[in-house]
C-alpha cells in the first residue's frame, strides 16, 4: 500500500465550501494521510489574501496604530469557516495570543505564519486528523537556512507515531524557537519536506489549475497542459518564470526520488501533471514548454584572442563577482564575450562592472545593451529530434522577430533565446505555435 502527502494552496482553503471539497478529496483515498495546508487565499478577485491581511497588521502595530478592525476581519475570515463547516472548534484564546504578539513585536515571520497555523487547525478538526505544529519538525539553522537533516529526522519521528495528520506550510522554528518562515509560495517547500520525511509514494500538490501548462496563459491562449515533466525540465522551467511550483520545493522530493502530481481542487478527476526523476514517456510534442522573463541586460566584450588569453574568462566573471552581482549566462565567440545578468542588479553597479572588467582583461571595445527577454524552450523531446533550433529560428524569423542571442546546454534540454523585450510576447507565440498546432 503507498503512502500520499497532499499540499492544498490557498485558493483550496478559501472558505467553507473549499474545506469541504478538500475533505471529499482527501477520504476519497486511504492513502492521502497527511496534509499540508497553507492560509486561506482570495475568495473572489476582489478579496484579500489572508497572509497579506497578516502581514498589513504586523506593519500597522508597528507603527502604533489601532489594528482591532483589520484584526476582527481576520479573525472573521475563520469564525465563518468554522461556522460553515458546523464544527465545534472555540479559538479564542489563540486569537488573543495572536493579537497579543502583534502589539507586543513577537516578529514579522511569527505573525504571518499564523495564517497557515490557524487553517492547519481548522482542517485538522474537520478530517478528524492529528494537528501537527510545523515549529516542532522543521528547523532552521541560526542563519536562517533551512536544517535538511534534521527536520527531515524529527519529522519522520513524528510521522511514524501519527497514522493521519495536517501540518500547517511556510514555516519552521529558529535554534531558539522562535518562528521562522520560507518565502512566500513556502507552503509547497512544506508538502516536499513532509513527503520526504514520510517516504511518500507520491506528493500531491493541490491547486486551482489543472497541472502544469506548457506556456503563460497570460501571453498564449488556452495553453496545453503537460501530461509529464522531468525534474530537470521543471528546474529549467521554473527558472524563467513558470509558476506553478516554488522552486525550492523541488529539491525535497528530488533528492528522495518522489514523484509530484499537480492536481486541481475544482476539477479533482482530472489527471494533472506528473513531476518525475526519469521516464521513458514519448512526449507528445517535441518541446516540454516555453516560459521566459524580460528585465536582462548584456555586458559585451570584444578583444583580438582573446581566446588564447590564458584566465580571460575566469577574470571578467570575478570583476562582476567582486561588485556582488551575478550572471545568467555566458555566451562567447572566440573574439568576443557577452555577460547576461538582471537589469536591476547592473543598474546599481553598472560604472564600477564596467571599470573592474575594463581593468581585469583591457578589452578593445566594451557596451551594454538593456531591454532584454530570455525565452527558454525546454524538451526531453529535443534530444533525438532533428532541426529543432531551426525550426524555433525558422518561426521567429517569419514573426518578423530578431535574434539578439542563442544559447544551448550541453544536455540539449534546453535552447534559450534573447530577444528584444518589445518582441518578447511575439517570440513566445511563434515558437509556442510552431510545436503545439
Amino acid at each position: 500500500m503507498g503512502l500520499k502527502v497532499l499540499k492544498f494552496g490557498g485558493s483550496s482553503l478559501a472558505d467553507a465550501d473549499h474545506f469541504r471539497a478538500v475533505a471529499e478529496i482527501v477520504k476519497a483515498d486511504p492513502e492521502r494521510r497527511y496534509v499540508v495546508a497553507s492560509a486561506p487565499g482570495k475568495r473572489s478577485s476582489t478579496d484579500e489574501k489572508v497572509t497579506d491581511m497578516l502581514y498589513n497588521c504586523y506593519e500597522m502595530a508597528a507603527d502604533e496604530r489601532d489594528i482591532s478592525e483589520v484584526f476582527d476581519a481576520i479573525k472573521q475570515r475563520y469564525d465563518d469557516i468554522i461556522e460553515g463547516l458546523g464544527i465545534d472548534l472555540d479559538l479564542t484564546e489563540v486569537y488573543d495570543k495572536i493579537k497579543h504578539s502583534f502589539l507586543h513585536n513577537s516578529g514579522r515571520d511569527y505573525v504571518a505564519s499564523r495564517g497557515e497555523y490557524l487553517n492547519a487547525m481548522i482542517l485538522a478538526k474537520y478530517l478528524d486528523y492529528t494537528f501537527i505544529d510545523a515549529r516542532k519538525c522543521i528547523f532552521f539553522n541560526d542563519d536562517g537556512a533551512f536544517d535538511a537533516e534534521k527536520t527531515n529526522q524529527v519529522l519522520s519521528s513524528y510521522l511514524a507515531k501519527t497514522p493521519k495528520a495536517v501540518i500547517p506550510g511556510f514555516y519552521g522554528s529558529m535554534p531558539n524557537g522562535t518562528i521562522k518562515t520560507f518565502s512566500r509560495g513556502g507552503s509547497d517547500i512544506t508538502g516536499s519536506i513532509v513527503a520526504r520525511a514520510a517516504s511518500a509514494t507520491i506528493y500531491e500538490n493541490w491547486t486551482d489549475v489543472s497541472g502544469f501548462l506548457m506556456a503563460d496563459p497570460r501571453c498564449i491562449k488556452d495553453p496545453a497542459v503537460i501530461n509529464t515533466i522531468t525534474y530537470k525540465e521543471l528546474r529549467e522551467l521554473s527558472y524563467m518564470g513558470a509558476t506553478v511550483l516554488h522552486e525550492d520545493a523541488i529539491f525535497p522530493v528530488r533528492y528522495a526520488k518522489i514523484p509530484i502530481n499537480i492536481k486541481n481542487t475544482n476539477r479533482p478527476e482530472d489527471r494533472g501533471t506528473f513531476i518525475v526523476p526519469d521516464t521513458d514517456e514519448i512526449p507528445e510534442h517535441v518541446i516540454t514548454g516555453v516560459a521566459g522573463r524580460t528585465g536582462f541586460s548584456t555586458i559585451t566584450l570584444e578583444k583580438d584572442m582573446m581566446n588564447s588569453e590564458l584566465g580571460f574568462g575566469r577574470r571578467v566573471l570575478q570583476a562582476i563577482e567582486e561588485n556582488g552581482v551575478s550572471f545568467e549566462h555566458f555566451p562567447s565567440g572566440i573574439d568576443t564575450m557577452t555577460v547576461v545578468m538582471a537589469t536591476a542588479d547592473l543598474q546599481k553597479k553598472r560604472g564600477d562592472i564596467m571599470a573592474s572588467i575594463c581593468k581585469a582583461v583591457n578589452p578593445d571595445n566594451i557596451f551594454t545593451e538593456d531591454n532584454l527577454a530570455l525565452i527558454a524552450i525546454v524538451g526531453r523531446g529535443m534530444v533525438k529530434a532533428k532541426g529543432t533550433a531551426a525550426r524555433i529560428f525558422t518561426a521567429l524569423a517569419d514573426a518578423g522577430v530578431n535574434i539578439r542571442m542563442i544559447d544551448q546546454g550541453s544536455c540539449e534540454l534546453n535552447i534559450i533565446v534573447g530577444v528584444d523585450e518589445h518582441d518578447y510576447i511575439p517570440a513566445l507565440k511563434a515558437i509556442y505555435s510552431e510545436f503545439v498546432k
